[in-house]
């Protein structure tokens, strides 16, 4: 199984948000760039997925699982993008802040600082596992 990265704005939905909305999930929609799109179209059922506060926080503060794969974002009127649902899975017991992602050498590669501006990106399995023990779980 794949690994992934998905972004959000905490004021606009928030990790205690997507926590709120229990085991039914929540849609996960807004993606307007093609890149994220086909991350998202390549994320199946049960995948793990880091769950990142960007521009306030900036850190990753959880765990979310797919639960419904890829379907057309009806807020799009281009008919052009997609979303997929997630439920919350834990939170991170210490957040990994991106200046912590920054300084770990073995996380230099990680998209989060390639690809600074992707708001869903892939995690490699070597970057899952030392995020997640940097994170307490």
């Amino acid at each position: 199984m794949a690994h992934w990265l998905i972004k959000s704005e905490p004021e606009k939905w928030s990790w205690e948000m997507q926590a709120a909305a229990g085991a039914a999930g929540t849609h996960w929609n807004g993606v307007r760039n093609h890149l994220a799109k086909l991350q998202l179209m390549a994320m199946k059922n049960g995948e793990h997925v880091f769950f990142y506060h960007s521009n306030e926080g900036k850190e990753i503060v959880g765990i979310v699982e797919v639960i419904r794969e890829f379907y057309p974002d009806p807020t799009d009127e281009t008919g052009k993008f997609c979303m997929c649902d997630f439920k919350a899975v834990k939170p991170l017991k210490k957040p990994v802040t991106l200046a912590r992602v920054k300084a770990t050498p073995a996380l230099a590669k990680m998209s989060l600082l390639t690809s600074a501006r992707l708001s869903v990106q892939p995690v490699r399995d070597d970057e899952w596992k030392l995020i997640c023990k940097m994170g307490g779980v």
